[in-house]
């Protein structure tokens, strides 16, 4: 009990050093929310009309805000990647703290980040006619769920970052699966219109089942008009996928990440 009390109390301090990082580098920060606020425009100005007006709008903000928490493992990569690049890894071992911290800081702090993206991208479309339909509890549970992925996708960030050599190859390494696992979902699109062998890749996705539950709780059209509704599974139950899906990633992924931390910070 003492060695988790201490990895939680040196997680703080390191969580909180990453934040105010993050504050003298405000240029990070910006880079994270104005992707989101241009797939937000784009999405739902420019290619709305062509996929369905405002019901096209209602069904894609939940699935941006899918796909952008998803993303924002490319950001915790990067974060550990500098940081064991520039030695500071090598400074933590130093100092009489739990091995654990570094890693629980890294994932914490950066769900701070997640947070700030959800309001910016929150107030982003309301302004181009997102509405939340649900009741607030509801509301509130969407939010909490996106935000449960958010930190279970960043503990693959962490694995990432420290497995790659350098910042280069972290950016290469965090990109080359990001895109077909958050684009081969329904954040976008409804499946239905994916080749027929591409479909059950899509519905298992966990993407797929976090951008569903997010509409089902915000009261948002779950499929695209002229599509029928889904009856996988995932898609039934997807908030109880979504949630299972977080655990799982940070069941696998977690441990991997305290091990690797190990094994740089004896090098």
């Amino acid at each position: 009990m003492s060695t988790l009390i201490q990895a939680i109390r040196d997680g703080g301090v390191i969580t909180w050093r990453n934040l105010i990082g993050l504050r003298r580098v405000p240029d990070a920060l910006i880079g994270l929310t104005i992707q989101p606020i241009m797939f937000v425009v784009l999405f739902a100005l420019v290619f709305a009309g062509s996929l369905g007006g405002d019901a096209y709008r209602e069904f894609l903000i939940a699935g941006i805000f899918a796909q952008t928490v998803a993303f924002n493992v490319f950001f915790t990569t990067i974060g550990m990647a500098n940081d064991l690049q520039k030695g500071i890894i090598d400074r933590f071992r130093s100092l009489p703290m739990s091995r654990m911290a570094v890693v629980l800081g890294r994932a914490v702090s950066d769900l701070g980040v997640g947070v700030i993206t959800l309001i910016v991208m929150s107030v982003t479309g309301l302004v181009v006619g997102w509405r939340i339909r649900g009741s607030v509890l509801d509301a509130l549970a969407g939010f909490g769920l996106l935000l449960l992925f958010s930190f279970a996708m960043s503990w693959i960030g962490v694995f990432v970052g420290l497995t790659a050599r350098n910042v280069e190859v972290a950016q290469s390494a965090g990109l080359i699966w990001l895109f077909p696992f958050t684009f081969v979902s329904s954040a976008f699109v409804s499946i239905q219109g994916f080749p027929g062998w591409l479909q059950p890749v899509g519905e298992w996705n966990p993407v797929s089942a976090v951008a569903r539950a997010s509409r089902e709780l915000f009261g948002n059209p779950t499929q695209l008009p002229g599509f029928e509704e889904s009856s996988a599974w995932p898609a039934q139950h997807a908030a109880l996928y979504a949630v299972l899906s977080s655990l799982v990633i940070v069941a696998v992924f977690l441990p991997l990440a305290v091990a690797r931390y190990r094994r740089v910070a004896s090098r």
